[in-house]
């Protein structure tokens, strides 16, 4: 960097020291004599006289100006943050999911800001890791309840291309794609995500919201088009779901679900009993209601956390008897 000579004094530009820091114009005096009058720096007086020498004998100009910034820079200078440097920490902070039998969630979805309906999300903690899963759902030890809610855009779309098609008694744009955490069975913090009715969002993300401060567990929570739109295949997983166009179980009237006004919570242990017909199969074990982890009872908090929202619980219809159904309707 070249300075510029003005009158008695060398003005040295604003310059970027290892692309760092920035400077104003700093007035060098000219240096025409041997001594200088002390100079500050940093509280400490430091003489001009370690900065020149005798005219036949003196510095090049720009090793001094070199010199002088850099010694500037010693000062004070907060480090400067670049947006590259930022974007790498949040990728390092929140990392795309990845759903069993699904394509993975982008990162920018995972922070990107919710419509109206979330407007109370609690947006993910400040420098938390979410660890990809291999298994289930993004994990974490601890995280804390936090949630995003957005409408169903054409990726989206095409993902739920087995839960959803034409002629389906709800459109797209009236349903809204939930991502929570919950909490899964071995303790830990994992990241599910759930297709509803807009205007049951709000209400939904309540109701596990005091689901995971009460700690009640829960296996998965993955949208039914990880099991290719098999509702069989979903209680088997054991999968906590809700949107899924199709008709209700023996009948030919469209299930509650097919609204997004419907959610099977953990299946497996609060199956469907109509006579000897148990569904999973494997939920078999769960019909004499056990008081394990998982399994829902009439006044707990499950049924509690509904209800405060308005719906209903299969547990207590009289035949059949759906452990796992809540439903904005009561059917």
């Amino acid at each position: 960097m070249r300075p510029h000579r003005s009158g008695a004094a060398l003005w040295a530009p604003a310059a970027s020291v290892a692309g760092v820091h920035r400077f104003p114009l700093v007035p060098i005096p000219a240096p025409r004599h041997r001594t200088r009058a002390p100079a500050e720096h940093c509280g400490t007086l430091i003489s001009m006289r370690t900065l020149t020498t005798p005219r036949r004998r003196r510095l090049p100009a720009a090793v001094l100006v070199a010199f002088l910034v850099a010694w500037t820079a010693g000062c004070s200078s907060p480090p400067v943050t670049t947006a590259t440097s930022t974007a790498s920490s949040a990728a390092r902070t929140i990392r795309s999911p990845q759903m069993v039998a699904a394509p993975p969630i982008s990162a920018a979805s995972a922070t990107e800001s919710p419509p109206a309906v979330a407007a109370t999300s609690t947006p993910a903690p400040s420098g938390v890791r979410i660890l990809v899963s291999s298994t289930s759902r993004t994990t974490a030890s601890r995280v804390g309840f936090w949630f995003t809610a957005t409408g169903i855009d054409a990726v989206l779309a095409k993902r739920m291309s087995y839960t959803w098609r034409p002629g389906c008694p709800v459109p797209l744009r009236a349903l809204t794609y939930l991502r929570m955490i919950y909490r899964g069975f071995d303790g830990r913090d994992r990241l599910g995500e759930m297709v509803v009715a807009t205007g049951s969002a709000a209400a939904v993300v309540s109701v596990f919201r005091r689901l995971y401060t009460a700690r009640f567990p829960i296996r998965s929570m993955a949208l039914v088009d990880a099991f290719k739109g098999s509702d069989d295949a979903s209680m088997a997983a054991d999968n906590t779901s809700a949107f899924n166009c199709r008709r209700v179980t023996g009948g030919t009237q469209f299930s509650q679900h097919s609204y997004g006004q419907a959610i099977d919570l953990d299946p497996l242990e609060n199956p469907y009993v109509s006579g000897g017909l148990v569904l999973p199969p494997a939920g078999a074990r769960f019909v004499g209601r056990p008081a394990v982890g998982g399994v829902i009872h009439g006044e707990d908090v499950a049924v509690q956390a509904f209800a405060a929202i308005g719906w209903k619980w299969g547990g207590n219809w009289t035949s059949p008897r759906d452990y796992q159904h809540f439903s904005a309707t009561g059917r």
